[in-house]
């Protein structure tokens, strides 16, 4: 779609009121069944950079100037943001514009958001960047801007069909962005296809060339996955003749990792917002408070020496398996709106910093599943070429 959108522009076969229309015209048809906006109303772009006329959709935890910024909670229902966040502003002084705000789950934890997914509306989209996957793969908005802090890009973009994009920890501003847990808090992006997703990093001024063809690799065993999910992974990569690569021992200990840092820092985070509110900031996030302020100091410190540790482990392993294939979620979307799905496939990527990137698995009935391809610290530019070889490969 963004490819599509930027030759229309450049051969003048379209106009940018146009394709500003048929965005709007396809979030009125679908967005009563979808519920992917908390609001739509179009900003200009303020530049006539690569992305000229392009238009997005910004999770509900960027603040934008004049437009919703309520972070999924009734508790900020009709506040307005006052300021543009970093990649917003950077977004728009591309020329990109910005036509509304996507639901997220309550503070971007896992308090579900009222978004249904879009390709079966009885099951979720996954969550917290719920709106923003369910507006780009109901075809709304061919790019949308997310946030990770465990797996909340790769496993909606995966319950959606669609592609999500990880960029190292830190490469994007979060400046303007509702924290959660800094360690891990990273911006992502969403798109239909893995060549849109190297297109659009392109246009936001990042290198995408330049990297040579990464070897593919893959575990030989996983643990914890659908029959589906199984079936559909195990065929994938002998389409696409992968290596094996042995994890280290250090890798099963991250999932641990992960848990202390996330509810340490969160709880942090939104301690004065619980003691304010109480569970009314969300049941699950009160939760996550209540039990992350019982961590001491010390565990969080352990925490993130050992990780330094399975970093320099796995940096080692990069460097002889290339890019790593995994699922990007244990199963398909779950069926009902109360849980936002398991996001163990993604979170010790997540936690490692590294790009990740989730493309659709070839599936000839039933639900979308995703394939997540993960890559070095700092080598996105690696990741993307990939995922672009991948996507072609196996012709999802």
């Amino acid at each position: 779609m963004l490819r599509q959108f930027i030759e229309w522009l450049e051969s003048g076969e379209k106009t940018e009121e146009e394709l500003l229309e048929l965005c709007l015209r396809r979030i009125r048809e679908r967005e009563p069944e979808v519920r992917a906006w908390v609001e739509v109303r179009a900003q200009e772009g303020s530049g006539k950079g690569p992305l000229r006329g392009i238009p997005f959709g910004a999770k509900d935890v960027f603040e934008t100037a004049g437009l919703a910024t309520e972070y999924g909670s009734p508790l900020y229902a009709g506040r307005k943001g006052s300021r543009d966040a970093a990649l917003v502003k950077d977004l728009r002084g591309r020329g990109a514009v910005l036509i509304g705000k996507t639901q997220t789950t309550a503070f971007a934890y896992f308090d579900p958001a009222p978004t249904r997914n879009p390709r079966d509306g009885r099951r979720t989209p996954g969550g917290s960047s719920s709106g923003s996957a369910a507006a780009v793969a109901a075809g709304m908005v061919p790019f949308a801007l997310g946030t990770q802090t465990q797996g909340s890009v790769l496993r909606p973009a995966s319950y959606c069909g669609i592609v999500g994009f990880k960029p190292t920890h830190g490469l994007l501003s979060l400046e303007g962005v509702l924290p959660f847990a800094p360690a891990l808090d990273t911006a992502g992006l969403f798109t239909e296809t893995a060549a849109d997703m190297r297109l659009l990093w392109e246009r936001m001024g990042f290198a995408v060339s330049g990297t040579g063809v990464a070897r593919l690799s893959a575990p030989a065993a996983l643990d914890g996955l659908d029959p589906e999910v199984e079936s559909g992974f195990r065929a994938a990569i002998r389409r696409l003749d992968t290596e094996n690569v042995d994890l280290p021992p250090g890798f099963a200990e991250l999932q641990r990792v992960v848990d202390v840092i996330n509810d340490y820092e969160g709880a942090r985070t939104h301690e004065q917002r619980w003691r304010e509110h109480g569970a009314r900031i969300g049941l699950k996030l009160a939760q996550l408070v209540e039990r992350g302020l019982k961590i001491p100091a010390g565990e969080y410190t352990a925490a993130k020496g050992r990780l330094g540790e399975i970093k320099r482990q796995m940096s080692n392993v990069f460097r002889q398996a290339g890019v790593i294939l995994t699922p990007a979620a244990t199963g398909p979307a779950p069926r009902g709106l109360e849980s936002t799905g398991d996001p163990r496939m993604n979170r010790a990527w997540t936690v490692l910093g590294g790009p990740a990137i989730s493309v659709p698995l070839p599936v000839s009935t039933g639900l979308p599943l995703g394939l997540q391809l993960t890559a070095e610290w700092g080598h996105d530019a690696v990741a993307l070429g990939a995922a672009v070889r991948v996507e072609a490969a196996l012709g999802a």
